[in-house]
């Protein structure tokens, strides 16, 4: 059973929860003194490809930088590749210095910079864009 459990009992923080059974899916925390960052779009730079992680890291304005994995990257910003040529690398789809556009997907977390996507979705009252 699918559950979205809210903990507002301090006035200057709020926790909610996804759940479903005995299951944490996700756990966001807004707190009123900390600018929040979720769902914001920026332009960013590719800084490192790291072929180890399938991942990049971007630049997009923050203090640290945000982490794309390969499965949030859009095909629009893929490099071509020869047909046949079997699954490529990510070093194979992006350079560093590109540039790309990022929506932030979930904030950063201790040292762990926060986690981007370019699968951009903007959301309203009445209306979902994806």
């Amino acid at each position: 059973m699918k559950r979205m459990l809210i903990n507002a009992t301090h006035a200057e923080e709020l926790r909610v929860a996804l759940v479903d059974g005995q299951r944490l899916y996700d756990l966001d925390i807004e707190s009123g003194a900390r600018e929040q960052k979720k769902a914001n779009i920026y332009r960013g730079k590719i800084t490192r490809v790291e072929p180890s992680l399938e991942a990049a890291f971007v630049d997009y304005g923050s203090e640290r930088h945000g982490f794309l994995p390969i499965k949030e990257i859009s095909r629009q910003y893929l490099k071509e590749t020869a047909p046949g040529s079997g699954r490529p690398g990510i070093r194979d789809l992006l350079s560093e210095g590109q540039e790309i556009i990022v929506q932030v997907d979930k904030e950063e977390r201790g040292n762990k910079g926060a986690a981007l996507t370019t699968f951009l979705s903007l959301s309203g009252r009445y209306l979902g864009l994806m």
